[in-house]
């Protein structure tokens, strides 16, 4: 393997282990959705009703 290939396949190793890394962050540490959606709490709230 020429010293170029070795150079493009390490920076491209790098960059694709980056970006996945950052996607990877990006998902675990979303913040929860604010709203209480749940078919329990809507059932909860028929029986109420009846």
């Amino acid at each position: 393997m020429s010293t170029s290939a070795l150079i493009l396949i390490i920076i491209v190793w790098t960059l694709v282990t980056l970006i996945t890394g950052y996607f990877f962050y990006k998902i675990l540490t979303i913040k929860p959705n604010p709203e209480p959606d749940s078919y329990l709490d809507n059932d909860q709230e028929e029986h109420l009703k009846n």
